[in-house]
């Protein structure tokens, strides 16, 4: 199980987050501060490190300064902050920050921030993915259904990819919009999740009536309904 370190010293906010991440399957150890961090960092020597910039008994950024300059290169650090200047993200950065998260932020944008990271180092591991009669090779984004390659959109590979990323875990629609976020600020409308999802089943030869591979969770949104194998 993925293990992540919480460095947050807000109660609700602590409680909010490591609630939604247990719910995806990580294992969280919730520290509110830099000692506490500390101590659980020693003892469990987790993969992740999201860590907010100011607690009651010091700075975040030390804390994760000081991690890599012992060594630690290989723990993903995710910054929390309330702060949006450039220079506090350059600080952030130069400390060995890996990403930020800017303070009101959405528990499902955080949530699919640690899946993306978690994914990466999985395909690092295993980049190609068989999923029934679909075999996917996500470093080449290529796919076939058995020996037919198929080809997707630029929005259909990002959910297929989140499908699957985390197969048998239900995605509501907004998270499959914040998904479908275009990096140079183009949203993408709520009823193209239905369109995307229509072509991917056209392209996957899914049964219209059951479909086996993406199934709809009446009034919550979809899920990837068969097992994955990586290799």
């Amino acid at each position: 199980m993925d293990s992540i370190l919480l460095l947050e010293d807000e109660e609700s906010v602590s409680r909010g987050i490591a609630f939604t991440l247990q719910k995806e399957g990580y294992e969280v150890y919730a520290a509110s501060s830099v000692a506490q961090a500390e101590k659980i960092y020693q003892e469990k020597q987790p993969k992740m490190v999201i860590a907010d910039l100011t607690l009651p008994d010091g700075n975040g950024l030390d804390f994760v300064r000081d991690i890599r300059q012992r060594g630690d290169r290989d723990t993903y650090v995710l910054c929390l902050t309330a702060l949006d200047g450039e220079a506090d993200y350059v600080m952030g950065y130069d400390a060995g920050a890996d990403d930020y998260v800017a303070k009101p932020f959405s528990l499902s944008v955080l949530s699919l921030k640690v899946q993306a990271h978690f994914g990466r180092s999985r395909r690092q591991e295993a980049s190609v993915i068989c999923s029934g009669k679909l075999r996917v090779s996500i470093r080449e984004m290529r796919a076939w259904i058995g020996e037919e390659e198929i080809f997707f959109t630029r929005n259909e590979w990002k959910l297929l990819q989140m499908f699957l990323e985390c197969p048998k875990q239900i995605f509501t629609k907004n998270q499959m919009l914040e998904r479908l976020f275009d990096a140079e600020g183009e949203f993408v409308e709520e009823n193209t999740i239905a369109v995307n999802i229509r072509r991917l089943r056209e392209k996957l030869h899914e049964d219209a009536a059951n479909p086996c591979y993406i199934k709809n969770v009446r009034g919550i949104g979809y899920v990837w309904a068969m097992e994955c194998k990586r290799g």
